[in-house]
């Protein structure tokens, strides 16, 4: 995935906020706090969101992985009907 770096001019008050936020809720940094609220004003509307977390890619590899070897694929219609 290609990032891109942009710089944001917030109040100090706000900026002492967003880190004791931050720090309180298990967040590596200010940067990844701002951009899950980006992300969910952005495709909160949205049907469903389209990024996914290091760890949700991993289980979902993981789960990949599984199926296969253990013969247990099925087609896309019995998945989503099964999600419902």
């Amino acid at each position: 995935m290609e990032t891109k770096q942009i710089n944001l001019k917030i109040s100090s008050n706000l900026a002492k906020a967003a880190e004791r936020f931050a720090r309180n809720y298990g967040y590596r940094n200010m940067q990844e706090l701002i951009a899950e609220c980006m992300r969910e004003k952005i495709f909160e509307e949205s049907e469903f969101d389209e990024t996914f977390t290091d760890q949700e890619i991993e289980l979902i590899e993981a789960l990949t992985i599984y199926s296969i070897k253990n013969n247990k694929l099925i087609s896309e219609e019995e998945l989503f009907s099964s999600l419902k």
